[in-house]
């Protein structure tokens, strides 16, 4: 069997996603943002911090929420985060906050997520489909979307996009499988290399479009945006239903 499996375009394992029992997840957020010019997830889209918006999601869907913050905030007024059950500090590398996050999930969880809090526009469903395939029997669930632009590599060669997918979060693992993975020591920008690396079995499952990670200030717009088009399409509902019940 391969490592990797994909799964993309298929039905969610009916595998009770939305049970939120023995389901942990840790929200990453203790980045310095350099490449954003300052703390990216303290940043607010329509009056809500980043991090916020991103444990609000995590918390609907799970037993308990781990917020990994930068060293100096832990403590301040800036680590009170609804939802989190716990704040932890980070460390100097990503693996190095996220094993500090698992620190903090009870031995009792089955499944452990982890998020970046820079995706702050990821879906209940969208949690709901990787925990299913780890209750499946995945090792790793990672949510993925195609590659639209036409990509080049630096000798000038094409490369087919149809072979390429990009990474997103949340990442789902079942808890043994990520804290043994963890324990070996390694490092990598991406969890589920890491159980990958340990002979775990990973499965793609669908991403979302909206899916964005906030990189730079631009991004913020984009953002905006989706939230202003969900707005819009809240309030078209709403006019909709007056209107049919007036006729």
């Amino acid at each position: 069997m391969p490592v990797v499996e994909s799964r993309l375009g298929q039905p969610a394992p009916t595998a009770d996603p939305q049970s939120s029992d023995g389901v942990w997840c840790i929200v990453v957020a203790a980045g310095s943002g350099r490449r954003f010019g300052g703390a990216k997830q303290f940043e607010e889209l329509d009056g809500v911090r980043v991090v916020d918006r991103s444990v609000a999601v995590a918390a609907s869907c799970c037993e308990g929420v781990v917020v990994v913050l930068p060293p100096e905030v832990v403590g301040t007024a800036a680590d009170r985060v609804a939802g989190a059950t716990s704040v932890v500090a980070g460390g100097v590398s990503r693996t190095e906050s996220s094993r500090n996050g698992l620190g903090a999930v009870p031995a009792t969880a089955a499944v452990v997520l982890v998020h970046d809090a820079a995706r702050p526009l990821a879906s209940p469903e969208l949690f709901g489909r990787v925990v299913a395939a780890v209750r499946a029997g995945a090792d790793a669930a990672v949510p993925v979307v195609p590659v639209i632009d036409t990509i080049r590599r630096t000798d000038g060669e094409l490369v087919d996009r149809d072979d390429l997918r990009a990474v997103q979060t949340p990442q789902a693992f079942a808890a043994g499988a990520l804290r043994s993975a963890y324990a070996a020591g390694t490092e990598a920008t991406d969890d589920a290399a890491l159980v990958q690396s340990q002979g775990g079995r990973v499965v793609l499952v669908d991403g979302e479009r909206r899916n964005l990670k906030l990189t730079g200030p631009d991004d913020l717009v984009v953002l905006r945006a989706f939230l202003g088009d969900d707005r819009g399409s809240s309030d078209g509902a709403a006019g909709g239903g007056g209107g049919d019940s007036a006729a």
